[in-house]
């Protein structure tokens, strides 16, 4: 990306935004991760409410009996595995849908990019969004601007638009309110999720996450008590 200070201070302002709502620390559910350890929740307070977000890529059906929110940064170790995962769990799943959410929290290249993913959106729709998502954890390295755009041109896209509207307020603002949602839950750490209005920290692997969708239908939470 060419303007490194918007970057740099598009950073600060995401960094800055204080939690009011940190994640508590006795969990709401029993939830276990599919290597035993107990997977921390919370409930989400009503007014921090993702569906409410501007700049959420969504995969799935529409009609989907079942949304999930992923909290995710482009360098996390952790939100590579995820999106590998939750890809096959939508291919199976056809009442399952996928909300993603930017919380660029680990690096200046994550800011970079998540903003590219919010232009690819607004130029190209959601599909196009999507598929650069996975081609970014497709790759091996850090997640820069650079790199960002070296994908956008293997997608055949418009580099040059896309990097003229990454840079845009409409985009820093989209993503500043992405980071402050996730900031003001506590959400300190990607992956985190937010299915049946419970917030979910860590990547709790598929099959605990697929036992926790199969709960919402039973009962509306991520686990039925």
């Amino acid at each position: 990306m060419s303007n490194r200070r918007e970057f740099i201070l598009g950073l600060l302002t995401i960094s800055a935004l204080g939690g009011v709502y940190p994640a508590l620390a006795d969990p709401q559910f029993a939830i276990n991760g599919d290597d035993g350890s107990p997977v921390e929740n919370f409930k989400m307070p009503v007014e921090l409410d993702p569906a409410q977000l501007a700049g959420v890529v969504w995969k799935g059906a529409k009609t989907a009996d079942i949304s999930i929110y992923e909290f995710f940064d482009y360098n996390c170790g952790y939100c590579r595995k995820a999106a590998y995962e939750l890809d096959a769990l939508l291919a199976h799943d056809p009442g399952l849908r996928l909300g993603l959410v930017n919380n660029p929290i680990l690096s200046l290249g994550s800011v970079q990019v998540a903003k590219i993913q919010q232009a690819i959106l607004r130029l190209n729709g959601p599909d196009a969004a999507y598929a650069f998502h996975m081609k970014m954890f497709e790759r091996h390295g850090q997640a820069t601007g650079p790199a960002a755009l070296d994908v956008v041109r293997a997608m055949k896209l418009d580099a040059h638009k896309i990097e003229e509207a990454a840079d845009s307020s409409v985009v820093a603002d989209v993503l500043s309110r992405q980071a402050h949602l996730a900031s003001n839950a506590g959400m300190a750490m990607t992956p985190s999720f937010v299915l049946a209005g419970t917030g979910i920290m860590g990547w709790p692997g598929k099959q605990s996450l697929q036992d926790m969708i199969a709960a919402a239908r039973k009962c509306d939470h991520p686990a039925c008590k």
